[in-house]
Order: C-alpha cells, then sequence, then structure tokens
C-alpha cells in the first residue's frame, strides 16, 4: 500500500487516537474474557468431572458456573460500552469530513467545478465517505484488540504445550499467504469498480437533471443503452472482487477445522509425545476456533479497508488541491464601491492556450449604463466572469474604483455586485428565501424589491405568497417566473454594480417594459452592465461597447454606433430587418 495513502489514512484518524485507545482496551478486556470462559470450563472438565468430583474445596460447579455467567454479563456490558463508543467516534469523524469537503467544493473556484462533474462531487460527498464510516466503525478499533487477542492466545497456547500449538498453528502460514494475495487483488478491483461507479452516478445524475432534453429529442433509447454499458461494465467489475472476497472465509473455514483435526489427530496417538486430558484439548480447540474469528475478522475487513482507502485517496485528491481555493478573508473591504470599472490591457484564456480576451482595455465611469454586444464567443459574458473575479487574468489588470480586484477582498467584491442570468436558479426554499438567501433583509424590503420586479401578481398568486416552497430547481416556474424572482433577489440586495446577462429574454414584452422602468431607476445612480442579443434593450444605454473575436472594435452610443456605419451598425440593420420580416 503506498505510504500516501496511509498518511492520508493516519490524518483521518488522527484525532482520535486517544479515544480509539481507550476503546481498543475495553475491547480488549472484552477479549481477556473469552481467554478466561475456556480455562473454566477445562477446570471443571478435568477436575471435577472427569474424576466423578463436584466439589473441591470452596469451589463447586455452581460457583464457576456463576463466574462464568458473571464474566459473559460484563463481557457484554463492556461490548456495549465499546461499540456504541466507536460508532460514536465514527459518526463524528464523518461529520467532519463530510463538512470539511463541503466546505471545499463551496469554496473552491468556478475553474474547479468546470472541471469536476456535479455527479462525482455527489459521490464523493455521499458514497465515498460512508465507505469511510464503515472502516471506522467495523475496523479500526476491532483491529488493534484482533491482533493483541491472537498474541495472547497463542502466547497462553504456548504455555500450555508449544508442541501441540506448533502443530497446531502450522495452517498459519498458508493464512497469510492466501490473504496477502487476496488483499491486493481486492486493491486492484476496487480502484477499477469505484472508478465505473463514479461514472454511472455522473451519468445518472446529468440524466436526471437533463430528463426533458433526453424527451424531447426522443433519446431514451440510446440513453437506456448507455446506462446499460454502463451497468454492465458495473457489474463485470463487481464480480471478481466478490468471488475473491468469499473465497476468504471459505478458505479460512477449512483451515480452521484442518486446525482442529491436527489437534485432535497429535493428542489421539500421541504425536511428538503430546499426552493432554480432554479439557486442555477442548480448550486448545477453543482457542483455535477463536484464533481463527480475529483473524477471520480482519480477513474479511480487507474489503471495507481497501473500499475506504480508496475513498479516502478519491476524497483528499479533491482537498489536496488547494489551487482551487478561494481566499475568502483576505483583501480590502470596501465599504461602498462608487462603480467604476476599468480594464487595462487584458487577456484572458480558459484553458491558458485559446485566448478569449485579447488586450481588452475600457474605462466604465460610476453610475453609466454600457452594454457589450458581438456574436456568440466574443467574449460578453466573460467580461462579466472577470468582474466577479470567477476567474483569474493572464495578462493585465481589473480594476474597481481605481483599486485592482485582485486587492479587494472576494466576498466583500461579490456583495457590491449583483448579477442577473438567463438562467437563474431557484433553490427547493421559500419565495421568501429565494430572495434573502441567508441574509437579514425584512418582509419591508422584500414585498419591494417584488413590485419593482413587477413579481407582485406572480407572487400573489400563490397560495402562500412569500411562505409558497418552490420545487427542485424552481421546475414549478416557468422561465420567465424565474426571472422575475431573480430581479427581485438582486433588488432586495441593492449592489452598487447591476449586471444582466440577457436578463429579459424569457419575460414577455409587457413585463420587460414593466422591470425595464425599474431598472433605469436603478441604473439611473447606479453602474450597469447589459449584456443583449436583441439590440432593442441598450439604445438608451451610455455606452456600446462592439467586441470581435476577443477584441474591442468600436464604442460608443447607439447615435454614434450608427452613425460610424460600422459593425454595429450592421448588425443592428439585421436586427431591425429580422423584427421587420417577423
Amino acid at each position: 500500500m503506498k505510504s500516501k495513502t496511509l498518511q492520508r489514512a493516519w490524518k483521518l484518524v488522527k484525532p482520535y487516537k486517544k479515544s480509539i485507545l481507550v476503546v481498543s482496551f475495553l475491547s480488549l478486556l472484552v477479549g481477556i474474557a473469552e481467554i478466561v470462559k475456556p480455562y473454566l470450563v477445562k477446570i471443571v472438565m478435568d477436575d471435577y468431572l472427569s474424576q466423578g468430583i463436584y466439589e473441591k474445596g470452596i469451589l463447586t460447579i455452581g460457583i464457576i458456573g456463576a463466574i462464568y455467567i458473571g464474566i459473559v454479563i460484563i463481557g457484554n456490558i463492556i461490548d456495549f460500552i465499546a461499540t456504541t463508543a466507536i460508532n460514536m467516534i465514527g459518526e463524528d469523524a464523518i461529520y467532519s469530513l463530510r463538512n470539511k469537503l463541503y466546505h471545499y467544493v463551496q469554496h473552491a473556484s468556478i475553474p474547479f467545478h468546470d472541471k469536476t462533474p456535479a455527479g462525482k462531487l455527489f459521490v464523493r460527498l455521499t458514497n465515498d465517505v460512508e465507505d469511510i464510516a464503515t472502516m471506522f466503525k467495523d475496523v479500526i478499533a476491532t483491529v488493534i484488540k484482533d491482533i493483541l487477542l491472537i498474541i495472547a492466545f497463542i502466547t497462553v497456547m504456548l504455555s500450555i504445550s508449544s508442541k501441540l500449538s506448533i502443530i497446531a498453528l502450522a495452517i498459519v502460514p498458508f493464512i497469510l499467504l492466501f490473504s496477502f494475495v487476496s488483499t491486493k487483488l481486492a486493491n486492484k478491483f476496487q480502484e477499477k469498480t469505484k472508478t465505473i461507479r463514479t461514472k454511472l452516478n455522473s451519468f445518472l445524475a446529468e440524466s436526471i437533471y437533463g430528463v426533458k432534453l433526453i424527451k424531447i429529442f426522443n433519446i431514451q433509447r440510446e440513453k437506456q443503452e448507455e446506462n446499460n454499458e454502463l451497468t454492465q461494465k458495473l457489474f463485470k467489475s463487481i464480480l471478481p472482487n466478490a468471488v475473491n472476497n468469499n473465497l476468504l472465509p471459505a478458505f479460512m473455514t477449512i483451515l480452521e477445522n484442518v486446525g482442529i483435526c491436527l489437534i485432535v489427530w497429535a493428542c489421539t496417538y500421541h504425536i511428538f509425545g503430546i499426552e493432554m486430558q480432554v479439557g486442555i484439548i477442548y480448550m486448545f480447540i477453543t482457542y483455535l476456533k477463536q484464533i481463527f474469528e480475529p483473524i477471520n475478522r480482519i480477513v474479511e475487513n480487507v474489503e471495507t479497508v481497501q473500499e475506504a482507502f480508496v475513498s479516502i485517496n478519491k476524497i483528499y485528491e479533491i482537498l489536496e488541491q488547494k489551487q482551487y481555493l478561494e481566499n475568502l478573508e483576505e483583501g480590502k473591504i470596501l465599504e461602498k464601491i462608487q462603480g467604476k470599472i476599468e480594464f487595462k490591457n487584458v487577456w484572458f484564456s480558459y484553458d491558458n492556450e485559446n485566448w478569449i480576451l485579447k488586450d481588452v482595455s475600457f474605462v466604465i465611469n460610476p453610475g453609466q449604463s454600457v452594454a457589450f454586444v458581438g456574436k456568440t464567443g466574443s467574449g460578453k459574458t466573460t467580461i462579466t466572469n472577470l468582474i466577479n473575479r470567477f476567474y483569474e487574468i493572464q495578462k493585465g489588470e481589473i480594476l474597481i474604483d481605481d483599486i485592482n480586484i485582485k486587492d479587494i477582498n472576494i466576498r466583500n467584491l461579490r456583495q457590491h455586485i449583483g448579477i442577473i442570468l438567463q438562467d437563474p436558479f431557484v433553490f427547493a426554499r421559500t419565495i421568501r428565501e429565494n430572495i434573502a438567501l441567508n441574509h437579514f433583509i425584512t418582509d419591508e424590503k422584500i414585498e419591494e424589491a417584488i413590485q419593482l420586479a413587477s413579481a407582485d401578481s406572480m407572487i400573489d398568486a400563490m397560495p402562500n405568497r412569500l411562505d409558497e416552497i418552490a420545487k427542485e430547481q424552481g421546475s414549478s416556474y416557468s422561465a420567465g417566473e424565474k426571472q422575475l424572482l431573480a430581479f427581485a433577489r438582486v433588488f432586495a440586495h441593492e449592489p452598487d454594480i447591476f449586471i444582466l446577462d440577457e436578463a429579459t429574454a424569457n419575460i414577455d414584452t409587457q413585463t420587460e417594459k414593466l422591470i425595464q422602468k425599474s431598472i433605469d431607476i436603478l441604473s439611473s445612480s447606479k453602474t450597469s452592465i447589459f449584456i443583449a442579443h436583441r439590440l432593442s434593450t441598450i439604445i438608451n444605454v451610455d455606452k456600446i461597447i462592439v467586441l470581435q473575436n476577443g477584441k474591442i472594435i468600436e464604442e460608443g452610443n447607439h447615435e454614434e454606433l450608427l452613425t460610424q456605419n460600422g459593425h454595429y451598425a450592421r448588425l443592428y440593420q439585421s436586427y431591425y430587418n429580422s423584427l421587420t420580416l417577423a
């Protein structure tokens, strides 16, 4: 096993090492009771029953029986305490790990989420964490106890008869060899199974989220075939591991019975001069069986450990990618932003190869309304992403109020910027919660935002108004209704900079006019950025910036750009002609 895997596992276990040692000690006490019980039976068999004696001094079979029962009761009480404690330790460890992983997912930058499928993250947060929980509960505390028990049983057996012990334990090397081979195979099988299971879960999540598109294009059969193929691969990857894991207990049972036969054979035929009483033979057989119990547990838990170690590696491969974590604590805190935005010779690429923005420079003054125009892929949305610092630029500077955004606290920066996307997200929460988003905003302010967004008639039509609970991803609302909620959300938070990325595309013309009035009121005192394909919505902005292939090719207001008779004029004429034809 790789040392890095062990280091990661130790990092997970280390905070609980003292608790685990205490639980292991309690478990060892239970094990000692298991050593004493056969010895009591041996006394009864050899010192009492074989001689026809039922009393010997102050001890009787009844008293020995009472001691035996007392040991059983005390052992079970201690075992209950130890089992409960290790379950609590396991739950605490998993609680901590899941929170740490969720914290990473929430604080990871957009590039991390661009390259990591949501289904894969879901598997890490659920299945992989549960695999580690199983290791805590079934393995960590018992493995120390089991190792100590094996040593104790062997020591007692050797003290009684070293010759008989050697014969009985002659099968142990075969167990170790078979276990080693089985473990190596299990590790290989588990890694492959985990990879395929992650692909399958990612596919299932994608299919559920995209079920409408699947129905629209009637590709259910193709998706079913893809599902069948992945499921078949998963089945084929699980099968060898299942065979391997079931062979191991069967092999152990055979060896256990071989060991018992060797003990009986050696004592019956006095091999190496071995001559034992019946009680000692019973004790040896019992100890051998009890040696096999912890060995069986250790061997059976090999699969659990392998699964957990694979999961630990998968989780820490994410947690150790520190380069994707956003630092939300450092940087300047700005109480108020005037709204000046400046790009100075900005170059940007998503993959460090293909430039999306090429030497882009412009200035947006406080309170100014600006629209970005250009064909798809020209860099319009990229500019808004960079203003929010979702990505880091390769060259140049981006300034807000003459301060480089790299020097501004990211959380603080985004609090001052309100962005409305073409397809806004709605949580499965109440309308109030979807607008406030865990911030303290009074109902009066929420109602005012709803009025500004022209969403009041929509909200009034709901039976519970602000307490109405949306369905998952807002599926109970139309695209336009979700857009109105997004407007209300931004208006309620009162940002200093508004960014509208094709935000009125899914709203009817009448509602758009109402919202436009609200936007005009707010944008009259706040910096506003518009990205729109419908050029009629940006005619009245202060400045229009035209992009082509990541470069600014024209800049000015609507009238100025029409006068230049350049790219924008052709775009507008084309747009106007499309309306006329319609």
